[in-house]
């Protein structure tokens, strides 16, 4: 009987992951067809460009729902090796003023995004069959997400690189890293800070300068947060209504579609919409929690762990930024921002979230 009830709850969790998964995706899709302007059956309409996204993401979740994620760590270190392959690559034929991307026909593949789900296995089944108090335990799992971070700051990339310290972190602290360790780790990127300042690109550096002083340059660098912060405080309590937000149609607005999405739901839907967005997106995040809480197996407690902080991180860093909190590194918001890449990644991850929760009952 205790059994059974254990699995009926893990059964609503699995649930209930799924349908707010769904339901962040058509929140996504809502907002998109509003900074759409309507053209949506063009070429360029980027609209029905993530349509075509999300019916691949549910097909994938039709095939591999009822896949066991150990399994994946019989080939994990094969999609590793793959991943720095294809960041190499990116470095080499990447396309656009940041290259972060392979053009792939009509479509364009970010391996960073994939890299963020690679990291995650790769590192959590590494530690999850050694003790990271041994120094050449750490030493190891700081070159398994030191190399695609690396790669990824030099795309540049500076937005997903901060994400990979992140799930780095967030899983080591699980696995039982020390404080002392934490502390060495983290008297060596203080130190290392100026060499990090020196090898970053102007614009980066420009960045964060106009982060600490938007009125540095509010016609160039200060421009997107400037714009930002109008944008999101003119919505009001209620909002402008669906489709009607002047930021947005005017353009006044740069990527509002990609990092700065967040603001089209502030304008349009209001102070009200945002609390009840963030809300959603928080019960969202306290399910994997519960996936953490509930898996007895190492490899899928670390798993979830590092999924909880992609999802959190990004979710945190997106707002963060479009509210004038962090410095504009380029964050998509999970299952709402316009990318293919970021979807499948978001999508993918919680058809992993579901398999650790229903194979935890095994436990």
């Amino acid at each position: 009987m205790k059994q059974k009830l254990k699995y009926l709850r893990n059964s609503i969790i699995e649930k209930d992951i799924f349908f707010l998964s769904y339901f962040l995706i058509f929140i996504g899709l809502i907002i998109l067809f509003s900074a759409s302007k309507g053209v949506i059956l063009t070429k360029e309409g980027f609209f029905i460009k993530q349509i075509i996204w999300v019916i691949l993401g549910i097909f994938l979740v039709r095939i591999f729902r009822n896949s066991d994620y150990r399994n994946l760590e019989k080939s994990i270190y094969f999609f590793y090796l793959l991943t720095i392959i294809l960041l190499f690559i990116v470095l080499l034929k990447g396309e656009g003023r940041a290259s972060r991307w392979i053009g792939l026909g009509w479509f364009y593949f970010q391996p960073s995004e994939f890299a963020k789900l690679v990291i995650i296995l790769t590192l959590s089944s590494y530690l999850s069959r050694r003790d990271v108090k041994r120094f050449s335990v750490l030493f190891t799992s700081l070159l398994i997400v030191g190399i695609p971070f690396f790669l990824v700051f030099k795309q540049p990339n500076l937005g997903t690189a901060i994400v990979f310290i992140l799930i780095f972190i967030g899983i080591t602290y699980i696995a039982g890293i020390t404080r002392k360790q934490l502390i060495v780790l983290y008297l060596t990127a203080v130190f290392l800070s100026p060499l990090i300042w020196a090898i970053m690109k102007d614009y980066q550096r420009e960045r964060i300068l106009t982060f600490l002083n938007p009125m540095r340059d509010p016609l160039g660098k200060g421009y997107n947060l400037l714009q930002s912060k109008i944008t999101i405080g003119s919505g009001g309590f209620i909002g402008k209504g669906f489709m009607k937000g002047t930021q947005t149609k005017l353009a006044f607005l740069p990527e509002y579609h990609t990092d700065f999405i967040f603001c089209v739901l502030a304008e349009e839907f209001g102070f009200l919409g945002v609390i009840i967005f963030v809300l959603i997106y928080y019960y969202f995040l306290s399910k994997i929690l519960e996936i953490i809480y509930i898996s007895k197996d190492s490899f899928g407690k670390l798993v979830a762990t590092g999924i909880f902080v992609m999802f959190a991180g990004h979710f945190l860093i997106n707002l963060g930024m479009t509210l004038g909190i962090f410095p504009i590194v380029g964050i998509p918001l999970p299952f709402i921002s316009y990318g293919g890449s970021s979807l499948l990644v978001s999508i993918l991850s919680v058809i992993v979230l579901s398999s650790i929760e229903k194979h935890s009952t095994l436990f």
